[in-house]
């Protein structure tokens, strides 16, 4: 399964960025191998709907699941309609936030 969590930083030990939309990174974990790609955030630098802009740049990447502190109704339903799962009130770090969902403590 493929997670994606927003980051301050751009690997599985730097801090859970609270903001969706304006987070700095997506970290894209294998939640079986703990494999993992960091892609840069095009959010930040959009004037505004920075939550959608974000949103349509992980469709396609066949993400499972998203975990974040915080997201927008507007990047939320997208990413619904995509059939991706969204989990919010993350905090700590990238590797500490998957292993809580993988074992079922996130809802």
């Amino acid at each position: 399964m493929k997670i994606c969590i927003t980051s301050r930083g751009t690997d599985l030990f730097s801090q859970c960025d609270p903001r969706f939309g304006r987070c700095s990174y997506f970290v894209i974990v294998d939640d079986d191998t703990m494999n993992f790609e960091t892609l840069q955030n095009p959010g930040p630098l959009a004037e505004g709907g920075a939550g959608i802009e974000a949103a349509q740049a992980l469709i396609g990447l066949n993400i499972d699941a998203i975990l974040t502190g915080n997201i927008g109704p507007n990047a939320f339903a997208v990413l619904n309609a995509a059939g991706i799962k969204v989990f919010t009130g993350i905090n700590g770090a990238v590797e500490d936030t998957v292993v809580q969902y993988v074992e079922g403590q996130l809802s």
